[in-house]
């Protein structure tokens, strides 16, 4: 249901009160066969919201998918053929090439991160520096590229920043204040800038400890005096280039705002023709 929404909302958005050039310029009964392809490498994500963008537009076009989302696809691939109305496919064409490739994008920085952390076990997760409302198509996303979901949102779990931690005197004065209101199936995380937070976060049994904008060598200090008391996750201006390093120090979980705010898009056509 949300995701129908989602993509009502874009149609609406780009459609407005119709396609004028289209209805200009194309004949109403006028059928056409297009093709949605590749013009880079990368992973794909979003087929199946590509396609029901189009089908809200024209429940009866076709859609056939020569791929599906997890594939990686490489410049020239037919990923699908749509048949239909003309003017139906044009009505959808950009909202569908513009999820498909924002998605596919995100996808394929996310598997860059999860390959580069593969070696060192670490768990790659995204972050709430998502597209306002997009989260859930983006998030998607960083699920087909293989990494995992972190917070949907505010109401999924405790993660103590430091605008909390400032409010409530110290990590261990916000970590028990929390642990003391949440219930026992709620997770505590909170979030640490230095060892001396390290320390207090541990003494107050936090279950997972965020090392926040830390250098990799802080990082492995911080991993030896945590000692597996909690899930260690790394954060903080990560790009997929760094995770390697990151990786390395022997963390948990790295968490990547990058992935759903900076990831390129994929460079995918729909090239048209009319029958």
């Amino acid at each position: 249901m949300l995701i129908k929404k989602i993509l009502r909302q874009a149609l609406e958005e780009d459609l407005g009160r119709g396609d004028v050039t289209s209805d200009a310029i194309v004949p109403r009964d006028s059928v056409g066969k297009a093709s949605f392809i590749s013009k880079s490498t990368g992973v794909l994500a979003g087929l199946p919201m590509a396609q029901q963008v189009l089908c809200l537009v024209d429940p009866n076009i076709v859609f056939t998918p020569l791929k599906q989302d997890g594939d990686r696809v490489h410049k020239g691939d037919v990923i699908a053929t749509v048949t239909g109305n003309a003017r139906s496919i044009l009505a959808g064409e950009r909202v569908a090439l513009n999820l498909l490739q924002r998605l596919s994008g995100i996808a394929t920085a996310t598997q860059e991160a999860v390959e580069a952390a593969k070696p060192f076990n670490a768990t790659i997760t995204d972050t709430r520096k998502t597209t306002p409302g997009l989260r859930a198509l983006e998030k998607y996303a960083v699920r087909v590229g293989g990494g995992k979901n972190h917070r949907f949102g505010l109401d999924d779990g405790v993660l103590i920043k430091d605008n909390h931690i400032e409010i409530a005197g110290s990590v261990e004065k916000a970590v028990k204040l929390a642990q003391e209101r949440v219930g026992h199936m709620v997770r505590v995380e909170v979030e640490v800038e230095n060892l001396a937070q390290v320390r207090e976060a541990v003494a107050a049994e936090a279950d997972v400890i965020m090392l926040d904008n830390m250098d990799p060598g802080t990082m492995s200090e911080a991993v030896d005096i945590i000692k597996g008391r909690a899930i260690v996750e790394a954060s903080g201006g990560i790009t997929p280039k760094q995770v390697s390093l990151v990786a390395a120090t022997g963390v948990d979980v790295i968490s990547l705002g990058w992935v759903t705010h900076s990831a390129l898009p994929l460079d995918i056509s729909l090239e048209l023709q009319a029958h």
